[in-house]
């Protein structure tokens, strides 16, 4: 057994990683561009996608307030390292939809899929659903068809979620994940849309990588990241 997948140690590390980005989000200096958008949505309340690129789980619950925005729960894949990630998210007020990527694919079909959509067609009734639309197996940045499914069966607003910080740890993982350091420069930048009226999935999917890839460069660009 791999020891990540011991669930003992899954807790241990969720604990010390949860821990470890609170510390490091309460002393990165953060700049934010376009936060009008999301204000605008978390005054409205309901629901809200919110979609950021795989490679930045590690810093992505520094942009939703739980103070002042909706209940939010997390997309996060069956696999024995999504629910390492899971019981991280939680710590962190982000409590997991289990399932694999929403793509309309019949290498899906039996890994939950299905009831991931269910499940967060519900959430999206109430409150936001975070995904990463490249994940859990990529490849890197290349949106599938399941978050524009989403938007389009829920109606619900889409927060494109660009986030960054430098200094950080960069994985030599597929998505080459990044996870946050103390005292460095970070900067969240939002974009926002709805899914366009009589529009086809394949085409907002591939419109919308590049609204996401665009506000994850510009938030680069302001810490100076980095990009690979």
């Amino acid at each position: 057994m791999r020891p990540l997948r011991n669930p003992l140690i899954q807790g241990v590390l969720a604990w010390l990683l949860a821990g470890w980005m609170r510390f490091c989000f309460a002393t990165i200096r953060w700049t934010h561009h376009n936060e009008g958008v999301a204000e605008a949505i978390w005054k409205q309340g309901g629901g809200v996608l919110c979609a950021f690129w795989h490679s930045r789980i590690g810093l992505a619950t520094a942009c939703w307030p739980h103070d002042r925005a909706q209940p939010v729960k997390a997309l996060v894949s069956l696999s024995p390292d999504g629910q390492f990630l899971a019981k991280a998210l939680a710590r962190r007020g982000f409590p997991a939809i289990r399932g694999s990527s929403t793509n309309k694919d019949k290498a899906d079909r039996g890994k939950g899929g299905a009831q991931a959509l269910r499940d967060g067609l519900r959430q999206l009734k109430v409150g936001g659903l975070a995904i990463t639309p490249d994940g859990p197996r990529g490849p890197s940045r290349k949106m599938g068809e399941g978050l524009p499914l989403l938007a389009k069966l829920s109606k619900a607003p889409v927060l494109f979620i660009g986030v960054s910080c430098k200094p950080a740890i960069r994985l030599n993982s597929w998505d080459r994940a990044v996870l946050p350091l103390p005292f460095a420069r970070g900067a969240i930048v939002w974009d926002v849309n709805h899914y366009p009226e009589g529009a086809e999935l394949v085409d907002v999917a591939r419109a919308w990588t590049e609204r996401l890839t665009a506000v994850e460069a510009a938030a680069d660009a302001i810490t100076g990241l980095e990009r690979v």
